[in-house]
């Protein structure tokens, strides 16, 4: 599997809504740790170390 880096997410502007509406009311820290958490959440779905690698790559 190779790493999708275009954009791939159907209506992206609403998937950005619900990721703000995700950290209303939060503090930086608990806004920091629901990051962690989803990162965590999305890493485990994938689950291909080769393409998480890529990713942490990508993001450098």
């Amino acid at each position: 599997m190779t790493l999708i880096l275009t954009p791939n997410i159907p209506d992206p502007d609403g998937f950005y809504d619900e990721l703000l509406a995700a950290h209303d009311g939060l503090s930086k820290d608990e806004s920091d740790a629901y990051n962690a958490r989803l990162i965590l959440t999305l890493a485990n779905h994938i689950g291909d170390r080769e393409l998480l690698r890529a990713a942490l790559e990508a993001a450098a």
